[in-house]
């Protein structure tokens, strides 16, 4: 590479951002509920599984709402369970730079391809937004004709909110379409 390209590229890009990819969707004919987050955390990422940070409260609060003991459970059998519940889970953004996990710090998001999805899950109800930086792409789930809402974000950064008072919201949506 010549020198002024790597110049350039520098200039594009902090140092310490890196370029990473997200997982891809867990979901099946079946779901009748999308949580969408926004990216993975550095964790979901390293294990390649959804919610792997260990202090994220998004499989405490399903364990909760189905009274199964999910945290105890392997990835695949976790996601089993999604499958069999009808909760399918994704991320709005399909790749972007960061570094470390916050949202915040998300850059040169580029937005998952939806098109598909309804096509893939006919049986698909109502959107859940994990979060707020999630939240910010509510206009274009709502396209989708279906009921959109936004969840307080499961993420350890989101300390804010007890974890009881995330669950009774949680449970609110997930009552409302037969999954808790």
């Amino acid at each position: 590479m010549d020198k002024s390209c790597a110049t350039a590229a520098n200039i594009a890009r902090p140092a310490n951002t890196k370029a990473l990819a997200g997982l891809p969707p867990v979901i099946s004919e079946t779901s009748r509920l999308l949580i969408l987050g926004s990216f993975p955390g550095a964790a979901s990422l390293a294990a390649q599984q959804y919610y792997a940070h260990p202090q994220n409260h998004f499989w405490k609060i399903l364990s909760v709402l189905w009274s199964v003991p999910l945290t105890e459970w392997s990835y695949p059998m976790r996601s089993a369970e999604l499958g069999r519940r009808g909760l399918g889970v994704w991320d709005v953004y399909a790749a972007c730079e960061r570094e470390g996990s916050l949202d915040a710090d998300i850059r040169q998001a580029r937005v998952n391809d939806f098109a598909g999805l309804l096509r893939r899950c006919p049986q698909l109800q109502a959107i859940a937004h994990n979060g707020g930086e999630s939240y910010k792409h509510a206009r274009h789930t709502a396209a989708w004709g279906l009921p959109v809402y936004r969840l307080p974000s499961t993420s350890p950064a989101n300390a804010s909110w007890r974890f009881e008072r995330k669950l009774a919201a949680w449970r609110e949506v997930f009552e409302r379409h037969g999954l808790a």
